[in-house]
């Protein structure tokens, strides 16, 4: 005797369970004919679960725009124009310390040319207008002459 134990079939009639991962919440009721005029364009979206689940268009959410690309090379530490600034600001003080030092130069080379021309040219006069005898050590042909009178009252009396 071959005999078996008939399957076990789930009673269709009941009312199912909340099942998440099922389709059968979504699915149109068999008795209803919706003709693909009157549904409108229907979009596929992901549920909670992942599962891609039909939607009317007009009740989808908007695409996600994709943001673009960003650039993402480093950055100078300073502006470029900042850098610019930095340097000419620099280089200008530079130039102009520079050009003040060499002015400060020529005005002090031209001071010491006047103050040494001043200084010979004095020396020349003063050794021009000097005696020879005191060049010559004394031995000139300078004579002094000095003439005393020397007075002398006697009173007698």
């Amino acid at each position: 005797m071959n005999e078996h134990a008939p399957a076990l079939r789930p009673d269709l009639t009941a009312a199912p369970a909340y099942d998440p991962a099922s389709l059968t919440l979504y699915a149109p009721t068999p008795a209803a004919v919706e003709l693909a005029a009157e549904r409108g364009p229907v979009v596929w979206v992901p549920d909670a679960y992942g599962r891609m689940v039909p939607m009317a268009k007009h009740l989808a959410p908007p695409p996600m725009v994709r943001p673009e690309t960003r650039d993402l090379t480093p950055l100078p530490l300073l502006d470029p124009v900042a850098q610019r600034f930095l340097g000419a600001g620099i280089g200008g003080g530079a130039l102009s310390a520079g050009v003040g030092y060499g002015i400060g130069e020529v005005i002090n080379a031209a001071a010491g040319l006047g103050t040494g021309t001043v200084m010979w040219i004095a020396l020349a006069v003063l050794a021009w207008r000097t005696p020879v005898r005191s060049i010559s050590g004394g031995r000139g042909s300078t004579v002094n002459i000095r003439k005393a009178v020397i007075k002398r009252n006697h009173f007698h009396g």
